[in-house]
């Protein structure tokens, strides 16, 4: 491709870094669910998980977007993210070995929370560096390929997590991250780029607050950022899907590995599409649209009890939400200017990479208050109403075309 033309290579590799601390981080997710609900039997436990993790990525986000717009390397950083998710996935192998004493829903979930500090280094590293090496013509087709790298980790983590709880262990499940994480560490170390100066180093606070006013002045990347956000916290459906196997549909490990991936399946074939196809025209348009559509496809979910529809209807969520990740993110790389991405990075992880946490979070406590079932239907219809507010007051979103961010 076009792309690869460019930094002997420099973005292949840093998509290798991407998918294999994508593929981990579900692997674990997929692992540690059915690992806490096989001992709680309770789907608030599975709510937890995501407040473990969401606390120390709000704590300390912003400080590294900072870090990532300032101090030399960007590279460096991404390492670090990933070196830390390694120290996660062994820690959780050596509970599951038995080698941990103690209460075991307390190891998970301190590990858990100890991935949040490493996921707050990862996308300010990726997206600066991303910028670095990718042509700024090239930025649409090389978002597209980044995410079809990411959703690959979607779809094969959540299966092969499945499938090695299944057909192995935890045990295994957890060294196989392990040894992605360690993978991740070497792609990102090996990529060999001249990196532009740092911006001169500016006190931490009035960085954080040049981001934060730069974010909300812009009606484009607030309104993006915000539509997405909502949507995911209230459309999420994802973190209830050890219960929907427990009690819905009454299957094993490895059919909780199927629908987990079915999401990201849609979305590789959504970014593969776009990869050929970009969206140029009525772009704000599109991204409402998908996000809607997403909306539509978490109400059928919750409304089937057949295993298979559900898949579909996950499979079909998926690919409006590729369509909407991959215009997103071309949305924040064109119109974030190069000396604030680790910031804007950093600001747009607490409103889009949270909002997975707070969403597993949100899900827990409104099946518990309101039932399973009952508790997504309702985060479907909330995601269509997250898309008719974001219409009517964010209509240069509405009206966008990528043109005018060039």
């Amino acid at each position: 491709m076009e792309i690869f033309k460019y930094h002997n290579y420099a973005f292949a590799k840093l998509l290798a870094f991407r998918i294999q601390i994508s593929l981990a981080y579900q692997i674990i997710a997929v692992v540690v669910g059915w690992h806490i609900y096989e001992i709680t039997r309770d789907p608030l436990s599975l709510g937890l998980i995501g407040l473990a993790e969401v606390i120390p990525y709000f704590a300390c986000a912003l400080i590294a977007g900072h870090a990532v717009d300032h101090f030399y390397s960007r590279r460096m950083f991404g390492v670090l993210a990933a070196a830390l998710l390694f120290i996660n996935a062994l820690t959780l192998t050596a509970l599951s070995i038995g080698w941990l004493n103690g209460e075991a829903t307390l190891w998970i979930y301190g590990s858990i929370a100890f991935t949040g500090f490493a996921r707050a280094f990862i996308a300010p590293s990726y997206n600066t560096l991303f910028a670095i090496i990718v042509p700024r013509k090239q930025f649409v087709k090389a978002a597209s390929l980044g995410t079809t790298a990411f959703q690959a980790g979607l779809v094969l983590g959540p299966a092969i997590g499945g499938f090695l709880v299944g057909f192995t262990s935890k045990t295994v499940a957890y060294s196989v991250s392990t040894a992605l994480c360690l993978g991740a560490m070497i792609a990102m170390f090996s990529i060999k780029i001249d990196e532009p100066k740092n911006s001169t180093a500016s006190p931490l606070f009035t960085s954080i607050k040049e981001g934060l006013n730069f974010v909300f002045s812009n009606q484009v990347v607030l309104g993006a950022m915000s539509l997405d956000m909502f949507a995911i916290l209230f459309g999420g459906a994802v973190a209830m899907l050890p219960a929907f196997i427990h009690d819905i549909y009454q299957l094993g490990p490895e059919s909780l590995g199927i629908l987990r991936a079915a999401p990201a399946v849609g979305a590789i074939a959504a970014g593969l599409w776009i990869t050929r196809h970009p969206i140029n025209l009525h772009a704000g348009r599109w991204l409402l649209s998908a996000v809607a559509g997403f909306g539509l496809c978490i109400i059928g979910f919750g409304l089937t009890k057949n295993y298979w529809v559900a898949a579909t209807m996950l499979l079909l969520s998926g690919i409006f939400d590729g369509i909407s990740v991959v215009l997103r993110q071309t949305i924040m790389q064109l119109a974030t200017p190069d000396n604030m991405r680790g910031r804007v990075s950093a600001i747009n992880g607490i409103f889009i990479g949270s909002s997975n946490e707070l969403g597993a979070f949100e899900s827990g406590t409104a099946a518990r208050l309101m039932g399973l079932v009952p508790s997504v239907i309702f985060g479907g219809m909330m995601t269509l109403s997250v898309v008719g507010i974001t219409s009517k007051f964010a209509p240069k979103l509405r009206k966008l075309e990528l043109h005018q961010l060039h």
